[in-house]
């Protein structure tokens, strides 16, 4: 072998094994999921009075949709006399307005509402909800953010866990308001479940720890103050918060019955930017709490299941360097016969494809008993798409190892529910940044790539390299489409686009 097959060898081993390792982990969770599938957790008991809950809403620049959010929250079948309402507004737009004017009529209506007003963000959405915590009157914080539409009777379903006095959280299940939308939309959605109905599931009842999603939820006020209040170091609060709560001993319960719908992004741009943010968050979580853990009196296997749970998106780099090993081993400078796809390709498949495959069918099934099975003829959009994004989340890693700080994005947002639903004229919209720039060159190079297999016969690596080719062409064409927002009529990733 030259030294440059020894060189990419090296490389592609290292990649695809590490990879693997977290495919593996998937199947762990794929197992631990259908092992506790049928245990869902009940109430300790029911409480004779109801407690005091206050509601709260961290607000930032939601036009469309901040007033519906305040209706479905003056619909709470919840005593009137026993639900104080938040409404955390740091908006700079005409949000503000419609905010004090909603709060007037709830007023009106008889109903304990407070608007918090801040012009200084400090800490963005932590900093609204710690300023709001310390004067709320409930000892337990339902938490709701602005696309979030939640059911009438959704605090009583929640409310009773707490009379288990080491219940900290109790997290909902996320739906989707507008699932069917788009192709976009229905990749969200099927990206989206395999977090909120596999892994939520398979942690919680199998006594891992895992975390409240940063909205649809109930917290014990002093789960939040033992474990250290909202910080604002990283981008996810959320997740932060939930490690450091659950170290000091408060269980969390998730509850995959119990939906609240919510706006999922119908533009390409606003879900790179949410994506960016969760990633980056995630990672400097992982920095923040790594050292914490193992440091703990956690059990072992706790602390190697909450490491690969924290370290998972460093698998973006992994990702970013595979996309340019795989054309190599396309052609002709790693062959072993029959024996690498035995005992080389096979298991890598196995591990990784594969188990990417059954863990999203899996939250589908479960989620979806009669119908979900169908969504699984997004996946392939799913694996190009992640691809397409994994030069925007690959940036978010680098960020976070590199201790760069950006300020907190909110996802916009626009009011969209059903299909055919026109776009709605705003100011809002995601990131713009150079790493469109090089989707673009990567879209060109993957679609060469493509071209040079197919005439070279390396028919092996053909659906994956038209699959990545997709990606960035799919991820490009949603990004420029923002960039020329009078020559369209519906958000990227809309009906036509599709």
């Amino acid at each position: 072998m030259h030294w440059q097959t020894i060189l990419w060898l090296c490389c592609y081993v290292f990649v695809v094994t590490v990879l693997s390792a977290f495919g593996l982990h998937r199947w762990y969770l794929v197992s631990l999921f259908w092992r506790n599938y049928r245990n869902p957790p009940k109430p300790l008991g029911r409480f004779e009075k109801l407690p005091l809950v206050t509601v709260q809403l961290p607000i930032f620049n939601e036009l469309h949709v901040v007033s519906r959010l305040i209706k479905s929250v003056s619909e709470l079948d919840y005593p009137r006399g026993l639900l104080e309402i938040q409404i955390l507004d740091d908006s700079t737009d005409e949000t503000r307005k419609i905010c004090e004017a909603e709060t007037e009529a709830l007023r009106a209506q008889g109903f304990d509402v407070t608007l918090i007003h801040r012009t200084d963000r400090t800490g963005y959405k932590a900093g609204a909800l710690e300023n709001g915590m310390a004067k709320a009157k409930g000892d337990f914080l339902f938490i709701l953010d602005a696309d979030f539409v939640p059911q009438p009777g959704i605090l009583h379903e929640l409310v009773h866990y707490f009379t288990d006095p080491k219940i900290g959280l109790v997290q909902t299940r996320w739906g989707h308001l507008n699932r069917d939308y788009s192709l976009l939309t229905k990749v969200q959605a099927l990206f989206l479940d395999g977090h909120l109905v596999v892994e939520q599931v398979a942690r919680s009842r199998s006594g891992r720890f895992f975390n409240f999603n940063g909205t649809a939820g109930i917290w014990r006020k002093q789960a939040i103050i033992d474990g250290g209040g909202w910080e604002h170091d990283t981008l996810t609060e959320d997740l932060d918060l939930s490690y450091r709560s659950q170290m000091k001993g408060w269980k969390f319960i998730f509850l995959k019955d119990v939906v609240c719908p919510a706006e999922l992004p119908v533009d390409m741009n606003g879900f790179k930017s949410q994506q960016h943010r969760w990633t980056k968050g995630s990672i400097q979580t992982c920095r923040k709490m790594l050292g914490p853990i193992w440091r703990s009196s956690m059990p072992f296997m706790l602390k190697v299941e909450a490491t690969v749970h924290l370290t998972a998106n460093y698998a973006y780099l992994l990702l970013i360097l595979m996309l340019f090993l795989i054309f190599p081993g396309a052609g002709a400078e790693f062959k072993m016969g029959g024996y690498r796809a035995l005992f080389f390709d096979l298991p890598v498949f196995i591990l990784t494809t594969l188990s990417i495959s059954f863990f999203y069918l899996s939250s589908q099934i479960a989620a979806y008993p009669k119908t979900g099975w169908k969504n699984i003829i997004y996946l392939p959009v799913l694996f190009g798409l992640m691809a397409g994004l994994s030069i925007s989340n690959g940036k978010a890693v680098l960020e976070a190892m590199l201790g760069q700080e950006s300020a907190f994005i909110r996802t916009p947002k626009y009011g969209i529910e059903k299909k055919g639903q026109k776009w709605k004229k705003a100011g809002y919209g995601g990131v713009k940044s150079l790493v469109v720039g090089v989707e673009i060159i990567l879209a060109v190079y993957f679609t060469g790539v493509v071209i040079f297999a197919i005439l070279n016969n390396y028919w092996y690596s053909v659906p994956f390299l038209i699959m990545f080719m997709l990606g960035f062409w799919y991820v490009v064409a949603g990004s420029l489409q923002r960039l020329f927002p009078n020559r369209q009529s519906e958000p990227s990733g809309g009906p036509a686009a599709a």
